[in-house]
């Protein structure tokens, strides 16, 4: 059983582990915490809804260096996500911000559901108040001819 959790653990591992590589990992460690909480919050271009922490990408490592570069020049963490939102466009922020026309979006999906509650809770309501049809009965008119009809 041990073995088993060895080797499932082992081949897990490459997902669960940062891509950063060893080259990239900056000597101040307040500065690589910053670093990785940043790139944490940032897209991967290439590989959709992947940090550039997680990715192997190049792409996503070229994000990684400009983040530390941004860094070690002084940036806050809000300039650098500034600079690559600048750059990259919106899209690099795995949680974009709930201004201006993504405010639309944002409201969007809980107002249309709100809307299809609405809806549903009026047709039942109008279901139940809906009084039932009377019973029809057959004249006796009726009744004889369905009885010449059926035959009996």
């Amino acid at each position: 059983m041990r073995r088993m959790f060895l080797i499932l653990a082992l081949m897990l591992a490459p997902f669960a582990a940062p891509a950063v590589e060893p080259g990239e990992i900056l000597a101040d460690p307040a500065l690589e915490e910053r670093a990785r909480d940043l790139s944490q919050g940032l897209r991967c271009l290439v590989c959709r809804n992947e940090s550039i922490d997680e990715s192997n990408a190049g792409l996503a490592r070229d994000l990684r260096l400009l983040v530390r570069e941004r860094l070690v020049e002084g940036d806050s963490d809000a300039e650098v996500i500034d600079y690559v939102v600048d750059r990259y466009g919106e899209y690099v922020l795995l949680r974009p911000q709930a201004t201006g026309a993504n405010l639309i979006l944002w409201i969007a999906g809980p107002a249309m559901a709100l809307f299809g509650g609405g809806i549903a809770v009026a047709y039942i309501l109008r279901r139940r108040k809906a009084e039932e049809p009377a019973e029809e009965t057959l004249s006796e008119a009726e009744q004889a001819r369905l009885k010449d009809i059926l035959g009996s």
